[in-house]
């Protein structure tokens, strides 16, 4: 099925309505050009829960918690090739993992109260602190590190942020720098003889650890030191054994009592510390149990676990089946309520994307994200009936165009028109080039409308109709009037709800307003953003375009468009705004949901003349202005102007920049409202997708 290519219509004041954020689609970046699915073999994909790809992404936490759900087993991984078991996890166990050297020491104590109140102010900061209990000669110690840092002169420069937010909770304690500079006792006969001897360390005043080494092996490392220098100054303290110091390669876990997790009273749980250049702890999971993992809202996911070092920082990646990852994938990016071809042709989307993406190993440690940045992905406590149907029905089908998996991403709604790759990545890639998608009006199809009014008071903003009735009366210039039929009716500053933001005003019942204009309430489809103020702007652009933006924006204008009407340049006081590629523009102008839009200044208005000539003004007191009373002269504050189609707004003398625009996302490839409007209107799978996706075909692999 072919379409013609749509031309962006300039909006009409106030036609559009801001986008809620339901079904944010995935905001990918371009990357090498599609490979062939042969290039990739298996059927499991990995997933990244948490890493630290510096500026292209970072997500992370001190330590993973997990609760697997049947018994499994824990595997050293070894730069040289080795996987050693090490033990077995308890179903229902509760145990943690870290990896990162360097760290900061900042508190020990045998009083748990007062560890316990420097852990809650620890865990407001950005150095985010870990809690273990010690065991030494004369009892139970608790300690605290923060970290991980990227580096040991990170860890340097938060010893005293550390320091200043302990002030007055712990004292007569200095935070100290720790690394992974170690002395190593050699392999040891058994556990409890590693024990005895790093507490003998420990009572020689030196940071001792249990580490294990491989299945029923553990040593001691003592140390922990942030350089060579400082490992060397503890070397007299030791006590007699055959000490040597650790490679930075040399793999081993450090075996700890983590109290971090309830701090009412210590209640200890294993906790496990990687150590060792490019080694990894492996949890081996079952695909059909699911494990916990807290910090990531308490979701259970299928398969294994990978716990590793990237840039200093603890990566967690989860390993399962394709199918099964699209379980969740499909229920977390589309309502399972939804029509089963539109279910199916999600299915078929995200199916290609994942494969395309899992040979590319786009983050380094994996070739997916659990996050809109690939897809979203929540584990099984998402999955729905209706979703495993429509993955299960399509299974091994994937999107090809020239015998190669396309990477065929998606947003949520394409604003009535799909992107061309142009107005994206300001590069050409025949797959997605702008097609009509007027079936992304469903996401509208439930919703009230909202009266633009103008109050007594001259304030404006949004009622919704049902709290309402137009009385039949009108104004001078021909604006109707409506009257509030219950009370304490919000007057929205948007035309939807918005639980955490002031209305403009309440109305009771009988009060009356004028009705300036009536629209849609808010969706994925259209929205409104704004105003936003000189200065909010410029704060926005700052650093994300080439050339800094002007220091104080008086006119900004759309000055170019792509083939679908999306916005591909903008001016501020006649300045190129130059983005590194279009859709750039979306966060550069404070977060917009696409780039469909128009921008309107507040503080201006536009008069079309006799002759067709148009002449711009600006909000200020003095200005004639023509009434229906004849020609008079504004003495400030709001002024209503109307259009040749009876549509009036506010002109005020605050000159903001209101963007009003369609579409949530990018809007290249399938729309996913745009296929739930097609499932609506009869269409099947294979036919949403090569509407959405040019010249491919649907292949089962």
């Amino acid at each position: 099925m072919k379409e013609k290519k749509t031309t962006f219509k300039l909006l009409k004041w106030g036609k559009g309505i801001l986008a809620g954020v339901l079904l944010a689609g995935a905001l990918q970046l371009p990357v090498s050009a599609p490979v062939s699915a042969d290039d990739w073999s298996g059927d499991r994909v990995r997933v990244a829960m948490f890493l630290d790809l510096g500026s292209t992404y970072k997500l992370t936490v001190p330590a993973v918690t997990l609760k697997p759900g049947s018994a499994m087993d824990l595997v050293l991984q070894t730069s040289f090739g080795g996987n050693n078991s090490l033990l077995t996890l308890d179903s229902g166990q509760t145990v943690r993992f870290s990896a990162g050297s360097n760290r900061i020491k900042a508190a020990e104590s045998s009083d748990w109260k007062s560890i316990a109140a420097a852990v809650k102010k620890l865990q407001g900061t950005a150095d985010r602190p870990v809690a273990y209990a010690v065991e030494q000669s004369g009892g139970t110690v608790y300690q605290i590190y923060t970290g991980p840092y990227a580096s040991a002169a990170e860890a340097k420069k938060a010893v005293s942020r550390v320091s200043g937010s302990l002030s007055g909770v712990i004292s007569g304690q200095a935070p100290s720098v720790k690394g992974g500079y170690y002395y190593s006792a050699g392999v040891l006969g058994s556990k409890s003889e590693a024990e005895a001897l790093r507490k003998s360390v420990s009572a020689a005043g030196v940071d001792a650890y249990l580490v294990l080494i491989g299945q029923q092996q553990y040593t001691v490392w003592a140390g922990g030191a942030a350089s060579e220098s400082e490992l060397s100054a503890v070397r007299g303290s030791l006590p007699q054994a055959s000490w040597s110091q650790v490679d930075d390669s040399e793999p081993g876990v450090i075996v700890q009592q983590d109290v971090t997790l309830n701090l009412n009273s210590p209640s200890p749980v294993d906790h496990y510390e990687l150590r060792g250049t490019d080694s990894k702890l492996i949890v081996n999971g079952d695909d059909m149990i699911a494990t916990q993992v807290v910090e990531r809202s308490g979701r259970n996911y299928r398969g294994s676990f990978e716990i590793s070092q990237l840039n200093g920082q603890l990566a967690l990646v989860n390993e399962l089946p394709l199918e099964k990852y699209l379980y969740s994938v499909v229920s977390g990016e589309v309502p399972a309520s939804w029509p089963q071809e539109s279910l199916k042709a999600q299915a078929v989307a995200a199916r290609s994307y994942a494969l395309y993406s899992a040979s590319t190993n786009r983050f380094k440690v994996a070739g997916l994200i659990d996050t809109t940045l690939s897809q979203v992905y929540n584990g099984v406590d998402n999955e729905k009936d209706s979703i495993i149907e429509a993955v299960d029905s399509t299974a091994g089908e994937v999107i090809k165009s020239n015998g190669k998996i396309v990477e065929a991403i998606f947003s949520s709604n394409s604003g009535g028109v799909s992107a061309d790759s142009s107005e994206v990545w300001s590069s050409v890639n025949p797959t997605f080039s702008s097609v009509n998608s007027e079936w992304d009006k469903a996401a509208q199809a439930a919703l009230k409308s909202w009266y633009y009014v103008l109050l007594p008071n001259g304030k404006t903003g949004y009622v919704r109709e049902d709290n309402t009735k137009l009385t039949g009366g009108t104004t001078d210039a021909g604006l109707k009037k409506l009257s509030v039929t219950t009370s304490s009716v919000a007057v929205r500053p948007l035309p939807q709800i918005q639980s955490d933001v002031d209305p403009v005003a309440k109305l009771n019942l009988g009060d009356e307003a004028i009705v300036l204009d009536k629209v849609d309430e808010s969706s994925t489809y259209a929205w409104i953003r704004g105003p936003f103020t000189s200065d909010q702007l410029v704060k926005s652009l700052s650093g994300k375009t080439s050339t800094p933006a002007p220091s104080s924006i008086y006119n900004m204008e759309v000055t170019q468009r792509g083939p679908s009407g999306r916005v591909t340049q903008i001016k501020a006081n006649g300045q190129i705004l130059d983005v590194k590629y279009p859709d750039a523009f979306r966060s550069a102008l404070g977060g917009l949901p696409s780039t469909l839009f128009d921008i309107k200044a507040t503080g201006r208005y536009t008069v079309l003349g006799a002759s067709g000539a148009t002449t711009s003004g600006t909000a200020a007191s003095g200005t004639p202005v023509l009434t229906a009373s004849g020609q008079k002269t504004w003495s400030g504050g709001n002024m209503v102007v109307m259009d040749g189609d009876g549509v009036a707004r506010v002109v005020d003398q605050s000159n903001q920049f209101l963007f009003v625009g369609r579409g949530n996302g990018h809007g290249l490839g399938l729309s996913q409202w745009g296929a739930k409007g097609m499932a609506d209107a009869g269409y099947e799978y294979q036919e949403i997708l090569q509407h959405y996706y040019q010249n491919v075909t649907i292949v089962k692999e």
